[in-house]
């Protein structure tokens, strides 16, 4: 069975949040809007739910799940070393569009799928994302849709793809963005862009004092 809360109304926004909120921490799946596009998410340390969002994806291990943070402190725990170009990206860029691969911190419980020791992380710019990620700590969130199709822009979009095999979506309208994260690769020698999307190489070049063509995969 699935529940959708509409939360534009401010009383099933209420509810909606603390539903979701108990769903990850009981171990399940829910949809939620972030600024970009939906996301299905769950609770990033729970590696059964981890699995099962994989699954609903019809996505293997190869492909790992980002992680979703509602501040900019989580992402000292999470990390090895926040260096000062993670720094200088996550104050210019954070909450919005941009997610960043940097080495894990070693000690943490998680199974993301194969990250060869590292975490993709991202702060979305969206209220009630961000209100739920205060609820739940970090979430493994992904883009609402089976791989190879397009990511939903709306929840009505992910109830399509994935029906009742996520039990809860949060509807907050269309998703503002449209379109995914960039992906700044910050685990090597020098930063790279795995992914351009939201925000354009040429503002993260300009941020970073780099060519911006210095900053795309050769």
């Amino acid at each position: 069975m699935r529940e959708t809360y509409d939360c534009l109304d401010p009383q099933r926004r209420e509810e909606g949040i603390r539903a979701a909120a108990d769903a990850v921490r009981a171990g399940r799946c829910v949809v939620l809007p972030t600024d970009t596009v939906y996301g299905i998410g769950c609770d990033a340390f729970n590696n059964d739910a981890v699995a099962t969002l994989l699954a609903t994806k019809h996505r293997g291990p190869d492909m790992p799940v980002p992680v979703l943070v509602g501040s900019w402190v989580t992402i000292q725990g999470l990390v090895r070393e926040f260096t000062e170009t993670a720094k200088t990206l996550v104050e210019a860029f954070w909450p919005g569009g941009l997610s960043i691969v940097v080495p894990e911190a070693p000690s943490l419980p998680w199974n993301l799928g194969d990250t060869r020791g590292t975490v993709l992380l991202r702060m979305p710019n969206q209220p009630l994302a961000l209100e739920l990620l205060q609820e739940t700590g970090p979430m493994a969130v992904s883009s609402a849709n089976i791989s190879g199709n397009p990511p939903a822009t709306t929840a009505a979009q992910a109830r399509q793809q994935f029906g009742d095999a996520v039990g809860l979506y949060l509807d907050d309208g269309e998703a503002e963005v449209g379109k995914p994260s960039t992906i700044v690769d910050l685990s090597g020698q020098a930063p790279v862009i795995l992914r351009e999307g939201a925000i354009s190489a040429e503002r993260i070049g300009e941020v970073l004092g780099l060519d911006p063509e210095s900053l795309r995969r050769k």
